[in-house]
Order: C-alpha cells, then sequence, then structure tokens
C-alpha cells in the first residue's frame, strides 16, 4: 500500500496546498480518498484522472469533495473515453457537488456507489470498513486493507469510541487535527478533533505511524505536532503535497 498526501488544509485551501485529498494505491489500483477543494491540480502531478480506478468520500463538505467535480469533467469531456468511475459515499452526501452541472453532462462519468456506516465492502483491492463518527453532518471513518497493510482515515471527527475501536492496531492513523490543543469554539469540540487529542488516540490504539491532517489555515504545524509528540512516541508526520508513505 502507498499512501500519498495531495492536500491537507482544512476549510478552504491556502497557496501552498489543497484542503483533504489522499491518493491510496495498491497492486496498481488507485484509489483517491476525499478530493476536497485544491486537490485536482496536486492529484494531476501524480496520475492522470483517466487512471484513476475508484474515489471514496468520508462526507459531504466541499472541503473534502469539491474537486470531485473537475474530475468528472476530465473524464467525461477529455479527448479519451473514461468507463464510469465508481463513486463511494454514505446516502446523499454527494448531491450538491454532482448538481454542479447538468445530470446528462456528467451522466456517463460516474456510477454512484452509496454505503452504510458499520458495513463491510471491497474498493478494487481494500477491504473497506466503516464507522460513523461524530461531526455536523453524517461522516464515515474508515479503515483500508490491503497486501496486510491498514490504514485509518478519520474524516473529520469528534473524539469516539467508534474511532478507537477503527483505529486499534492500523499500521497508519491518518487523523483529522484541525486546532492544536484546544477546539475553537468550545462548543464544536464534539465534532472535531485537535492535534493533541489525534496523539491520544494514536497511543490508546496503538497505530504504526500518526498523520496529522486538516489543520486549521495559519496553523503552526511543528506546534501541531508537538502537541501530538506529548501523547503518542511513535512516528508523527503533518500531511502536506508530496509526503508518501508505504506502511510496513
Amino acid at each position: 500500500m502507498r499512501i500519498t498526501v495531495l492536500g491537507g488544509c482544512g476549510a478552504w485551501p491556502v497557496p501552498d496546498q489543497g484542503c483533504s485529498g489522499y491518493l491510496v494505491e495498491h497492486g496498481g489500483f488507485r484509489l483517491l480518498i476525499d478530493p476536497g477543494y485544491g486537490t485536482f491540480q496536486a492529484l494531476l502531478r501524480t496520475t492522470a484522472a483517466e487512471r484513476v480506478d475508484a474515489v471514496l468520500v468520508s462526507h459531504g463538505h466541499p472541503d473534502h469533495c469539491a474537486d470531485l467535480n473537475p474530475l468528472l469533467r476530465a473524464r467525461a469531456l477529455g479527448p479519451d473515453p473514461c468507463a464510469p468511475l465508481p463513486v463511494h459515499s454514505l446516502p446523499g452526501a454527494l448531491g450538491p457537488v454532482l448538481a454542479l452541472d447538468s445530470p446528462h453532462m456528467l451522466a456517463t462519468a460516474y456510477r454512484l456507489a452509496e454505503f452504510t456506516a458499520g458495513h463491510r465492502f471491497a474498493i478494487g483491492p481494500f477491504t473497506v470498513d466503516a464507522r460513523c463518527t461524530p461531526h455536523f453532518v453524517p461522516n464515515a471513518a474508515v479503515r483500508l486493507a490491503a497486501g496486510g497493510s491498514t490504514l485509518v482515515y478519520t474524516g473529520d471527527s469528534g473524539p469516539s469510541p467508534q474511532l478507537d475501536a477503527l483505529a486499534a492496531g492500523a499500521d497508519v492513523l491518518l487523523a483529522e487535527a484541525t486546532f492544536v490543543e484546544r477546539v475553537v469554539p468550545d462548543s464544536d469540540s464534539p465534532h472535531l478533533s485537535t492535534a493533541w487529542q489525534a496523539g491520544r488516540c494514536a497511543t490508546r490504539t496503538a497505530v504504526g505511524r500518526l498523520v496529522l491532517t486538516h489543520l486549521w489555515p495559519g496553523t503552526d504545524r511543528s506546534a501541531a505536532r508537538s502537541a501530538a509528540r506529548r501523547e503518542y512516541r511513535g512516528a508523527i508526520d503533518v500531511a502536506e503535497p508530496g509526503l508518501t508513505i508505504e506502511p510496513g
């Protein structure tokens, strides 16, 4: 399994990187997870639009799915016809982004495959387990397994026993860390996480490596890493474009 970060900024893109976006590859299969604002150009620096084999979206906020639109446009309107792209999401999550164009324009570009959190399913060579975790809209944290390696991605999530159960023993935990030590405002604390909380989760679940992502624009990356380090002694990365990890 090979994980390439396309973007790791929360809420909106900044000049040096887009929002959430991750390319996960195994056995020649390319799975794009969360094509958020500003990630399509980063994807094109890694592979061609027509070489993406499937998409998985954690939830419907645009910083996690807005660039599904240019990806589908490139596949539908480009010179080489593409097979419909399987797009996996929770029910109804992608309605707004899929409605950006007239239905007939992208009708042959994708095949929507909605899943229910709590069930196991397959995407190419990946076995996927999904759990609902707390956020402002329905969010699916996912555990991907292939070739003896495991990746757990939180999407956007507050602390949750469901997340702890999903992450147990994973090789890599790709964890939302919007804030460094304290969620602001306090009323949002059930729905978002900090780098410090991500470190605690990584220790509780004995993961092999922690990758902090979805940092609020302008956050000091070294401060986020230091907050996580107080709770977790394993390897820690902060997601930024081009970061590549091969678990195991």
